[in-house]
């Protein structure tokens, strides 16, 4: 379903949709603002779902078990040392 509107444009969005129109890219004024938003309602939809799953995630972790500073830096210090004898076995490949 179409719904006619009336909208109000400045000079500088005016002009740039209309030399999209006559650079033959949009059939239409009304096709380049349908576009733009299109456009638009896909990147709020984005950004909505990005910070409900970042909000999800807070929440998981939130409930999830905690590890003490000792066990994290323990972890740490063997994911790292894991990369270094990884990275050391690669250079000595080539």
């Amino acid at each position: 379903m179409t719904v006619k509107t009336s909208i109000s444009l400045t000079d500088q969005q005016e002009a740039f949709a209309r030399r999209l129109v006559n650079e033959g890219r949009y059939s239409s004024l009304s096709a380049v603002l349908q576009q733009g938003l299109e456009m638009l309602r896909a990147e709020t939809e984005a950004k909505d779902a990005e910070i409900a799953a970042l909000r999800a995630l807070l929440v998981e972790r939130a409930n999830g078990e905690f590890i003490s500073m000792e066990d994290s830096d323990r972890e740490i210090d063997a994911m790292l040392e894991r990369k270094r004898k990884q990275y050391l076995g690669k250079a000595r490949d080539l």
